[in-house]
């Protein structure tokens, strides 16, 4: 079960965008990267077509998941989330500085 999911907020932990949040719009388990909103931008050059007049586009990039971290909601902490088991069998999420859920 990976740490983190799609629409979690995350914190930068090294490299150029280092300690700036943002919110998780896509994870790629198999390659280790995920993509976060406003964080690593880089610029693309596209060609025109008959839709798009092309040009110089700035697009968010992956980035590791080694190098972001869990924030939680509710203490607004980043922290490494431990995983519990409900009564029914379910695993869940759990964060260790105030233990609550992360949905």
């Amino acid at each position: 079960m990976l740490n983190i999911k799609k629409k979690d907020k995350v914190v930068v932990l090294s490299g150029k965008d280092k300690g700036k949040k943002g919110e998780v719009l896509d994870v790629f388990p198999d390659k280790g990267k995920v993509i976060v909103s406003k964080i690593n931008f880089v610029k693309r050059h596209t060609k025109p077509t008959q839709r798009d007049p092309g040009g110089i586009r700035e697009k968010e990039a992956p980035i590791t998941i080694s190098k972001v971290m869990l924030v939680c909601p509710k203490c607004n902490q980043a922290s490494r989330p431990k995983f519990d088991k409900l009564s029914d069998g379910k695993k869940v999420r759990v964060c260790r500085k105030c233990g609550e859920m992360i949905v």
